[in-house]
């Protein structure tokens, strides 16, 4: 906590808006104020410039200027949840830190805040000009590369084995890599190491048997012996399935949420825009199991 002395003065009341109990005092006293109050109050004055200083590091890391966290702070200490809240701090930081996450996303992709905090739109890569690459964009890129056999090849025979050899090998090799980083984005989000690698690869071995995601949820959803082996609450695990494998919802089946973590590494996309979105984030913290035991 960073050290602040408050002091009464003008109508306000002395309250310590450093604790909890001081800063939800205050924002039930502005509210009760009216608008004005936090024109006015010198107190509320003093809470912002404490609110600049205390998250100014999570806004350099976003590359955003101090006071624009402050203005996140000040929108949702506006709001009944943050007044009401048993750690009013704990709901402005975890505002402030989403805030702060959609707006470097809306300048990476050049789109509104609104817009960068939907996953429809944040799974995207951030906006790159083709002249910032060293390389042209057809040495690297697979919509440029031809895979078939050229009609005029002697070898057409030689090469046709050939791809039968090198195709499923890339394809062995990208969904071991789709896996470990699977694990890591779980583990990342505070599950223990040991169990998230065996759930994960275990939800990955039911995949390979079923030949579907929503086969292999279904099973796995049902699987209390295997839960049991993992020491997984039930919440716990029918989250992580939902996770890794995708909402079997038909209404949203092609939404980030229903193609699933393992599904969206396939097609390209990466941890950083993974940890990006916030609903996914969220639900696999979450249901992290306790060290413990139980459920959360």
């Amino acid at each position: 906590m960073i050290p602040h002395t408050t002091t009464a003065a003008g109508r306000g009341g002395g309250e310590d808006y450093t604790t909890g109990e001081g800063l939800r005092a205050l924002l039930a006293r502005l509210h009760a104020e009216g608008p004005g109050a936090w024109r006015t109050d010198p107190i509320a004055a003093k809470l912002m410039e404490y609110a600049a200083e205390k998250y100014a590091a999570l806004a350099r890391k976003h590359g955003l200027d101090p006071w624009e966290a402050a203005a996140a702070a000040f929108d949702v200490m506006r709001t009944r949840s943050a007044r009401g809240a048993d750690d009013p701090w704990g709901v402005v930081t975890h505002a402030v830190r989403i805030t702060c996450i959609a707006e470097e996303r809306a300048q990476g992709l050049l789109c509104s805040t609104h817009q960068a905090r939907r996953p429809h739109y944040s799974v995207f890569h951030d906006a790159e000009r083709l002249s910032d690459r060293e390389n042209p964009l057809d040495d690297y890129h697979p919509a440029f590369h031809i895979t078939d056999p050229h009609p005029d090849d002697e070898h057409d025979g030689e090469n046709e084995g050939e791809r039968e050899v090198v195709e499923p090998a890339g394809v062995v090799t990208s969904a071991s890599g789709a896996v470990e980083d699977a694990i890591a984005f779980v583990t990342v989000l505070g599950w223990p190491a040991q169990t998230a690698r065996a759930a994960v690869e275990h939800v990955c071995h039911a995949l390979a048997r079923a030949g579907s995601r929503q086969s292999a949820f279904e099973v796995l959803r049902r699987d209390k012996h295997s839960r049991a082996l993992l020491d997984l609450p039930g919440s716990s695990w029918t989250a992580l399935l939902r996770a890794l494998l995708g909402n079997p919802a038909p209404g949203i089946a092609a939404t980030s949420a229903g193609r699933g973590i393992l599904l969206r590494l396939l097609i390209g996309e990466t941890l950083p825009v993974l940890l990006h979105d916030d609903d996914l984030v969220l639900t696999v913290s979450l249901a992290a199991p306790r060290k413990g035991g139980g459920r959360r």
